[in-house]
């Protein structure tokens, strides 16, 4: 039997497993750490008897916040082989986040390692039990390798597994909305099947393909494709740790398959660029070979691009190169991806066509409507958010605008939400940003930020009329007027300050790391601002093209 034919991630990973025994499955770069699928499936089994000694069972929740290490993959699949839905959250979080999403998820355990115990126990979560540390045993831990000793020799770890139905949740995503907190996805093992079975469907496998995993495990990208996807199809995962190290990484991965965010191909196409290489094309196919060979990426057979927009030349870059790059497209909700080029005939330009088993649409408005086996159970106690992007005939109305061609092809036209999505793929929430540069200083009336397709977040922010007369007065200045109060030194300074206390409640990527305080008042009704005083965000990006350019510059 196939591992695609399987009805759970757990029969998936128990048949790749005995199949390909010594295969390499998880491995470091220069090969310092490698475990065969063989090894992988022992310490699973010891794992998930450790885990249970714990009480960890079947519907439960299991907090990680851990970096790319073999630690992770061994785990999530000891706890998702007792039935328990594991799930990870950004490592750069705030304790106050920690605190939502765990309170959120409901676990009782947490693996983690030292470095991020700090901000664990000052998220103080009620309800939290036992963290388990795969990298020591700091006071009031319980250390990996005590845990896999503490299992019980009666454990019926085959029993355990085979009770894991389609319908259990495997994991939850917690993913930024346009307001408020973090939304818990709920994917299923059916889910995951469902888009393992679209993905190799459209991208093919071939014996002795190699993958990275560097993205963070709370993104769908790296979920998907550096560990649920080896369990379906047998793969070699070189697992990096820090993902700037990556294109260091690729000649000693050598990866067959390969993901990047838009991000990574830009810094390699100015890297390339930067050594004299800016027509790919006119290069001798000896001399392409060549480059490829020094980017590690000789043996890649696909190239695939997703998590934000991708400019078309940065594309058409590496195709000429000889790379075959395919973009592709999905959300959190539908299980990674939704729609793929396929390598023989990839469109550019285009985020290729729907998985097998998936149906798109667009509605009235362009808006791009999917539905199928891969799509989400729903937001983790939010039936009302579930509601929301759920239509009673089963769509997931995406927020994205769209357009589809006659041959099936998706073109993403535009986006309907006001999320942000940074040139690293990740998703963030301008208005949960702005709230808190708000509430941060009484000066700052309106903020406006600013970081799609981004390498980082910047903020245009404006003077509340009401406080900085006050402030004009106290301070002792004869002019208030808003083109004065943006030049004083003790205005900027209370705003700095504030912006640094906005930064301590966001998370690394959410932080601004620039600003600009304009000389001008925004009125409701105006141009930067409706009647509701809500953000006007194209005319704003418009009008202040040059202040953003300058951040950025």
């Amino acid at each position: 039997m196939s591992a695609l034919g399987a009805s759970t991630m757990c029969e998936a990973f128990q048949l790749t497993a005995s199949e390909n025994p010594d295969l390499v499955a998880l491995r470091t770069p220069g090969g310092e750490i490698e475990l065969t699928f063989s090894d992988y499936a022992d310490r699973v089994r010891s794992i998930a008897a450790g885990l249970a000694e714990l009480g960890v069972k079947r519907g439960d929740t299991v907090g990680m916040m851990l970096l790319n290490r073999p630690e992770f993959n061994l785990c999530d699949i000891a706890a998702m082989h007792l039935g328990a839905t594991p799930f990870s959250i950004y490592n750069t979080s705030a304790p106050e986040q920690i605190a939502y999403m765990f309170g959120n998820a409901g676990n009782r355990v947490v693996v983690t390692e030292s470095q991020f115990l700090d901000a664990i126990q000052a998220a103080d979560v009620e309800g939290i039990e036992h963290i388990v540390c795969v990298d020591g045993d700091p006071e009031g831990t319980i250390a990996l390798d005590e845990l896999e000793a503490g299992g019980s020799d009666d454990f019926d770890f085959e029993a355990a597994w085979r009770a894991v139905e389609p319908g259990d949740l495997i994991t939850l995503c917690y993913t930024s909305g346009t307001t408020g907190p973090p939304k818990g996805v709920e994917l299923t093992h059916a889910n995951l099947m469902a888009e393992a079975r679209g993905v190799w469907g459209a991208i093919g496998h071939e014996p002795g393909d190699r993958t990275t995993s560097y993205l963070p495990h709370a993104h769908m990208a790296d979920r998907w494709t550096g560990h649920y996807a080896p369990l379906t199809q047998p793969m070699t995962v070189t697992i990096v740790a820090d993902p700037r190290q990556i294109v260091a990484a690729l000649p000693d991965a050598r990866p067959t398959v390969w993901v990047a965010v838009p991000r990574i191909w830009e810094k390699l196409k100015a890297a390339l660029e930067a050594q004299g290489i800016t027509d790919p094309a006119a290069l001798p196919d000896e001399a392409r070979a060549g480059v490829l060979a020094k980017l590690g990426l000789d043996n890649c057979r696909i190239a695939l691009v997703g998590a934000a927009p991708s400019p078309i030349e940065v594309l058409e870059f590496f195709q000429a190169l000889g790379l075959p790059m395919c973009e592709v497209w999905g959300m959190s909700e539908l299980s990674c991806a939704a729609t793929a080029n396929p390598p023989d005939d990839s469109r550019l330009g285009t985020v290729g066509k729907a998985l097998e088993g998936v149906d798109v649409k667009l509605a009235d408005d362009g808006e791009l409507l999917c539905r199928g086996p891969l799509l989400m159970r729903g937001y983790r106690k939010d039936p009302e958010k579930t509601a929301e992007a759920i239509d009673s005939d089963g769509w997931l109305h995406t927020g994205d605008v769209a357009e589809i061609d006659d041959d099936g092809y998706v073109k993403i036209v535009d986006r309907k939400k006001e999320l942000i999505i940074n040139a690293a793929g990740k998703n963030m929430s301008p208005a949960n940003i702005e709230a808190r540069l708000k509430t941060s200083s009484p000066l700052i009336g309106q903020a406006c930020c600013i970081g799609d397709r981004r390498p980082y977040n910047v903020a245009l922010l404006v003077l509340d009329p009401d406080v900085s007369q006050q402030w004009a007065t106290e301070q002792g200045l004869a002019d208030a007027s808003p083109a004065v109060l943006a030049e004083d030194d003790s205005v900027k300074a209370e705003v700095a300050r504030g912006v640094e206390e906005a930064n301590t409640h966001l998370s690394r990527v959410e932080q601004i790391k620039r600003f600009r305080v304009l000389p001008v008042d925004w009125e409701p009704g105006g141009e930067e601002l409706t009647p509701t005083m809500k953000l006007k965000r194209k005319p704003i990006s418009s009008r202040y093209e040059a202040e953003i350019e300058s951040l950025y510059s």
